[in-house]
């Protein structure tokens, strides 16, 4: 039985459930090639889709505002359809999808669940599936930035709604991203920059611009979602780099604060082992590695996809488990899997080939060839499988380099990425090597933790440690992706280091999707070779 999950917001997005496996999950902006894209998510899974005559159910969650992105005459129409032939729809709040996401994922089988963002809307009295919700909201429902809930099997409950006036983490990021630095969010063309803001603040001092932020963990409501003068704030970080520094670490040490503080009051309650984190702001790894520090017994799950592009699968699980009352899924990497694209032949890649063959030079090579070019410092872009879902490349449209060199960095930001030169690039470690290079022997697959480097590793790999002395890191296993483990294998055996220097495969634009993107991104920057994996393909410019 077929389920299929709708967003239409920013992030757009679609997923499908087969008897409650993820068989699919794809963003819009990635087709789009718009970061943070908001369309009509029915459209295009319609357009992407041949088998959707299986569908059996829709999902989607309470969002409020959905006329604006012309999603209820599509939603419309596949109700009607769905319930021709004996299906339903069903509609779930906008946190309880991002809960649901994120405990379902799990392989716990409890766990306290905290989800925090820049906003949505749920209902205070339980389940709403009915299309007019879509229309109106109620004195029954809620927007919040901030809730809690307890998961126990194949049910999750709701413990705590915080208004949105009081606790609002993700609008004083897009606030300060936008206003005071002058870069994107989820609602500009450049896309959501606030992992900009978080690699600056590395190199800054946290207390200089904290009093600006003290908001954040302010149990008082306020008016105010930001800072109490951007402008201040802007005029100073025009003033110099090291000051743009300072607010970003100030802000980042205050977010760090209020996650702590909220997270000790709900933990000295319920006492869980187990935690869950999703919603936009569990993208911010600096502050969820921290979490190893503050409660080194409790253990840690973030779902792939915590912002809003995961709503679509979060409101799938739910009504698969919670509604229908299925049981849970555990230990099968088919239900953590983050690579939920779709595949693409070698006859697709030729054909893009093709058009391009003027430019580039086109060879059959093996693994070796690809680990021999990475050890003579060439940068290398990888393209194979389905794509991840998410906003970090995880081995299949990732960019890759020896993290030996410490030119490695600026080369990458410099001629590939052409962006800020402070921006960190990430570890993929094989996993049963983490013990060895960083603090916690932890599960990241990822990339949703940046945690400390052992002291006497650092200098080994300093192309993937950040100022501060730590890394995102992305654990590889054999499960989750057996190609990717095998290579970094094979660079390890060949090198002594278990590690390669990880980027998505993009410049300032979405990850590619398709075989035309990847060969579009690599003509238009200094990458050295793409590696079409699946076919053994390597392509060169002339």
């Amino acid at each position: 039985m077929k389920i299929v999950g709708f967003h239409s917001g920013h992030d757009s997005s679609y997923a499908i459930l087969d008897k409650g496996i993820p068989k699919a999950h794809i963003e819009l902006e990635r087709y789009s090639r718009r970061k943070n894209a908001i369309g009509d998510s029915i459209s295009h899974f319609k357009k992407l889709d041949s088998d959707w005559d299986s569908v059996l159910h829709m999902t989607t969650h309470r969002g409020g505002g959905f006329k604006v992105y012309n999603f209820m005459n599509s939603y419309n129409n596949l109700e009607s359809f769905l319930l021709d032939k004996g299906g339903s729809s069903y509609i779930t709040g906008h946190h309880q999808a991002h809960a649901a996401n994120a405990f379902f994922t799990s392989n716990f089988k409890d766990a306290l669940i905290i989800t925090i963002d820049g906003g949505g809307v749920d209902n205070l009295n339980g389940d709403k599936h009915h299309k007019s919700d879509f229309d109106k909201q109620d004195n029954k429902s809620i927007t919040s930035c901030t809730t809690v809930w307890l998961g126990k099997d194949n049910k999750i409950k709701p413990i705590d709604f915080i208004p949105m006036a009081m606790y609002n983490v993700g609008f004083y990021w897009a606030n300060t991203t936008s206003k005071v630095f002058g870069l994107g969010t989820y609602k500009d063309i450049r896309g959501d920059q606030a992992g900009t803001v978080m690699g600056m603040a590395a190199l800054g001092n946290s207390k200089k611009y904290s009093k600006y932020f003290k908001n954040i963990h302010d149990l008082t409501q306020h008016k105010n979602w930001g800072p109490t003068d951007y402008n201040f704030l802007s005029q100073e970080a025009k003033k110099s780099e090291q000051n743009m520094f300072d607010i970003a670490a100030s802000l980042q040490n205050e977010t760090e604060i209020f996650i702590k503080n909220f997270l000790t009051k709900y933990i000295n309650k319920y006492n869980p082992k187990n935690l869950c984190f999703s919603g936009g702001v569990a993208l911010n790894c600096v502050a969820l590695g921290k979490i190893f520090d503050w409660f080194p017994h409790i253990k840690i799950f973030v779902d792939p996809i915590p912002y809003d592009a995961g709503l679509s699968l979060g409101s799938a699980r739910y009504f698969w488990h919670h509604v229908l009352d299925n049981p849970r899924i555990y230990n099968n990497p088919l239900n953590q899997t983050p690579y939920l694209g779709y595949l693409y032949s070698k006859k697709d890649i030729l054909n893009a080939i093709k058009s391009v063959k003027e430019k580039i030079i086109m060879e059959y090579k093996e693994i070796d060839f690809v680990l021999e070019a990475l050890t003579n410092q060439k940068i290398v872009s990888l393209f194979g499988g389905p794509s991840e879902s998410g906003r970090r490349a995880l081995g299949n449209r990732s960019i890759v380099a020896d993290p030996r060199f410490s030119t490695t960095k600026d080369i990458v930001n410099k001629k590939v990425k052409h962006r800020q030169w402070f921006r960190p690039f990430a570890p993929s470690i094989l996993k049963e090597d983490v013990k060895e290079w960083f603090k916690y022997d932890i599960d990241s697959p990822y990339m949703n933790f940046a945690i400390p480097f052992k002291e006497d590793k650092k200098e080994l790999v300093p192309a993937v440690v950040h100022f501060n002395g730590t890394a995102r890191l992305q654990t590889v296993t054999k499960d989750l992706n057996p190609w990717y483990h095998q290579f970094i294998s094979k660079f390890k055996k060949k090198t002594g280091i278990p590690i390669l220097l990880n980027t998505s495969f993009n410049d300032r634009e979405p990850i590619v999707e398709t075989p035309e993107h990847a060969i579009n991104c690599f003509l238009g920057t200094d990458i050295d070779y793409l590696y079409f994996r699946d076919y053994n393909i390597l392509l060169s410019k002339k």
